[in-house]
């Protein structure tokens, strides 16, 4: 039996504001940041074929270092502990690290410590699917109904959804399993792109991009929007006319609004393109009445959001009050696979499509697999759905992610794509004061 005997953490920090990539409304010069962390064993095999779990946690510069400090906490639940056990039951590493009552206090199930246990997570099910030799959406996708639901915390969930309810759905999509495997390795995962829709760009740089995004396939592109109205009438118009009328263009407003500013500001854009595929976080990501009365004023406009959702049971009560249309998971904003599985079932049981959020340090690469198990086990379908996609960054991953004509395609490497470059690491690491 082998034991873990080494969690190592990073503050990885790009300095992206320098050419304003991710800049929006409420975020105008991101620096996008990884707080990292490797989990290594004591496995001779593990160490001959130099295998470990690689997670992060998605950060825009400050701050990163009070995330690594998360993970560092961490660190004692592992040291030590038996390997295969854990692995066999990853349900069980959810319940070892979310239900530490005293590191629980400081959320609870919410915030930066909840965050730092989905990175370790992460890691876990990276080390699990490199050990299977699979990449992480077809270990998921290959197991059990049970298996899955097994993975899940139900607990303040079971007055929107049950196990049985759960294993329901997951056993009413296993027959098609293995021709939506096939079909997913032949044409991959639909994606759209907010590549050209930095609120930063000036408008020749929005164009250019608008234009290569059409020529790269894709079918929907985003727009960053809440800055000055003014200016985002003349950029919609301009990304409109790029793109042409097929094209679906979505908008984010990053938080930026108070909800009757969000009604009024967008019903002005959508006088300039009815069209619009989208409003993305048009208030705070907490304010599940808000979203509802947004999602109301402007019907049949739908209302995305996730990207900011702290855990399951936020996504639940906005199931519940029908304040989104389109939720978009996160790969590191919730304590890991885990609870994006639970996020999920969820969408499945009140039929509301999942178009995740990307872009960032490594988010392409993570949250593929979420979407690529869903689509082969659980909703069946790639209908009205997209992953985001960003062009940046993804040469600092062992296993990049891949977009051809619009699609993303669907990884075979084994592992979760969270594994890092070591010079990436290296170079681009911020130096930590211990105290």
């Amino acid at each position: 039996m082998s034991r873990f005997v080494s969690v190592e953490t990073s503050d990885v920090r790009f300095p992206t504001s320098l050419m304003l990539d991710g800049s929006d409304a409420m975020n105008p010069d991101p620096d996008y940041s990884a707080a990292y962390v490797v989990i290594r064993t004591d496995d001779p095999r593990d160490e001959a074929r130099d295998l470990a779990g690689h997670g992060f946690v998605f950060t825009i510069g400050r701050g990163n270092d009070v995330q690594c400090a998360a993970l560092d906490a961490l660190r004692d639940h592992l040291l030590g502990r038996e390997v295969e056990p854990l692995l066999a039951d990853l349900g069980a590493a959810w319940r070892l690290l979310v239900h530490d009552s005293q590191l629980r206090w400081l959320g609870p199930e919410k915030g930066v410590i909840h965050m730092a246990i989905g990175a370790v997570l992460n890691a876990l099910w990276d080390l699990k699917a490199k050990r299977a030799g699979l990449p992480l959406w077809q270990l998921l996708a290959r197991m059990s109904p049970r298996e899955i639901v097994d993975c899940v915390d139900f607990r303040y969930l079971s007055d929107a959804l049950t196990p049985d309810e759960a294993l329901e759905l997951l056993e009413a999509a296993a027959p098609g399993r293995a021709e939506r495997e096939a079909a997913l390795l032949r044409t991959g995962y639909p994606a759209y792109t907010t590549t050209p829709g930095w609120l930063g760009y000036d408008d020749a740089k929005l164009v250019r991009l608008a234009k290569e995004a059409v020529a790269d396939g894709f079918s929907q592109i985003k727009l960053k929007v809440g800055g000055d109205l003014a200016d985002d009438k003349r950029r919609l118009r301009l990304a409109r006319e790029a793109v042409g009328p097929d094209i679906a263009i979505a908008v984010d407003a990053n938080q930026r609004w108070d909800v009757p500013a969000a009604i009024a500001w967008m019903r002005e854009l959508a006088a300039v393109d009815p069209a619009i595929a989208w409003i993305e976080e048009p208030t705070s990501p907490d304010d599940v009445l808000g979203h509802a009365a947004i999602a109301r004023a402007l019907d049949p406009l739908p209302v995305a959001t996730g990207e900011h959702m702290m855990n399951r049971v936020m996504a639940k009560q906005f199931l519940q009050a029908d304040a989104l249309q389109v939720l978009q998971i996160d790969a590191t904003r919730v304590a890991g696979v885990n609870e994006n599985l639970a996020m999920l079932l969820l969408a499945a049981k009140f039929g509301v499509r999942v178009c995740p959020h990307a872009g960032g340090v490594g988010l392409c690469e993570a949250v593929q697999h979420l979407s690529m198990f869903d689509y082969v086990a659980l909703s069946g379908t790639t209908d009205r759905r997209a992953i985001e996609y960003v062009d940046h960054l993804h040469e600092h991953f062992v296993t990049p992610t891949v977009v051809r004509d619009g699609h993303y395609v669907a990884p075979i490497a084994p592992g979760a794509g969270t594994q890092m470059l070591p010079e990436s690491v290296v170079a681009y690491t911020v130096a930590r004061i211990e105290a």
